[in-house]
């Protein structure tokens, strides 16, 4: 617990000194955020705090690394860092999504060659895949979900502390001092970055997150469940971004536009806007829908298998009326694909 509290600690205060230097050299790199019709801030915005994330998160990550597996230790840190500056790149100069989604795939094949793979099949092929696909959606879901003033980074910070909480329960502190790494630094720049942010993280710190929790999930080990049933945990946990990027590839097919191609204020956080609700009780209630979710994936660790599976179905049933009832109004109304703009130009 005391390299738990000192590793939060030190990345919440690194966060905490590092973003307001993002945010002064942001504008001296040409890393600004301008307003446009088809974003939802109204005034230039620095975006570099993905660096200041980046950075807390890797001392704290450095300070283990001398104690973690350092083969897998440096495949997620080589990983991450790989996205992240693909995301940096991306923020000021833009990047082909074809480049990003090879970058990520060439990063998720680095971990699995490292052994921080999915086991779920225990067939070498089948859980390649699912490695590389769960890679690829996680990192895109946190960037996708990089929407709205402190959606994102209070999401992947929710997400962090169930990850240390469980890996406190299974005795995984190297994992879990990892994600209290994430937790800090995403609370500390949330000082920033909650509404009305003075800076945004950008892909930087966006894929970086992503990429990173994506890679603890696969770490998470409960030897006294089954793994057909435990695959469930990571999955609740990272439910809401699955859910937002689930729902943005569907609803932008049935238009008939490519999900890779197209952005559009078509985001979950954007349908609850659209009902009514303001920018920060949408970010809220998201953070709640996460929380409940971590909830969820606490109580099927600590499950019986019966137990474990109808939460899980339950849940998978919820998340498809959901999908079904955030394609109707008051959350989405017909109108031109033309009209369609993202706040922050991601797809």
């Amino acid at each position: 617990m005391t390299v738990y509290i000192l590793v939060f600690a030190g990345a919440l205060v690194l966060a905490i000194g590092a973003t307001p230097l993002a945010r002064y050299l942001a504008p001296r790199l040409g890393m600004i955020d301008q307003p446009s019709a088809r974003k939802i801030h109204t005034r230039p915005v620095p975006r570099l705090g993905g660096a200041a994330i980046y950075v807390a998160v890797l001392i704290a990550a450095v300070v283990l690394g001398e104690r973690y597996r350092f083969a897998q230790f440096g495949s997620i840190v080589v990983g991450a860092t790989g996205v992240s500056f693909l995301g940096l790149v991306d923020d000021r100069w833009g990047v082909r999504p074809i480049v990003k989604m090879v970058g990520q795939i060439l990063a998720a094949l680095l971990l699995w060659a490292t052994g921080v793979r999915v086991g779920t099949f225990h067939q070498p092929v089948l859980d390649l895949i699912t490695t590389v696909f769960w890679v690829g959606y996680i990192t895109n879901g946190i960037n996708l979900l990089d929407n709205m003033d402190g959606l994102a980074g209070g999401v992947a910070a929710i997400a962090a502390a169930y990850f240390a909480l469980m890996c406190a329960f299974s005795g995984q502190y190297l994992v879990g001092a990892l994600s209290v790494a994430v937790l800090g630094a995403c609370i500390g720049f949330l000082f920033y970055n909650l509404n009305p942010a003075n800076i945004f993280m950008g892909d930087s710190g966006s894929l970086f997150l992503g990429f990173t929790l994506a890679a603890i999930g696969i770490k998470l080990r409960f030897p006294e469940n089954v793994t057909f049933v435990t695959w469930m945990v990571p999955v609740l946990v990272m439910g809401l971004p699955i859910f937002d990027t689930t729902l943005v590839i569907i609803s932008r097919l049935r238009r008939g536009l490519n999900p890779l191609t197209h952005p559009g204020k078509d985001h979950v956080s954007h349908r609850l806007v659209a009902a009514g609700m303001t920018q920060r009780e949408a970010v809220l209630t998201l953070y709640v829908v996460s929380f409940i979710l971590g909830m969820l994936a606490v109580f099927v660790t600590q499950a019986s298998i019966p137990e474990g599976y109808a939460v899980g179905g339950l849940t998978a049933l919820a998340g498809l009326y959901g999908l079904w009832r955030m394609e109707r109004p008051p959350f989405w109304s017909s109108y031109p694909s033309r009209q369609v703009g993202a706040p922050d130009a991601k797809v």
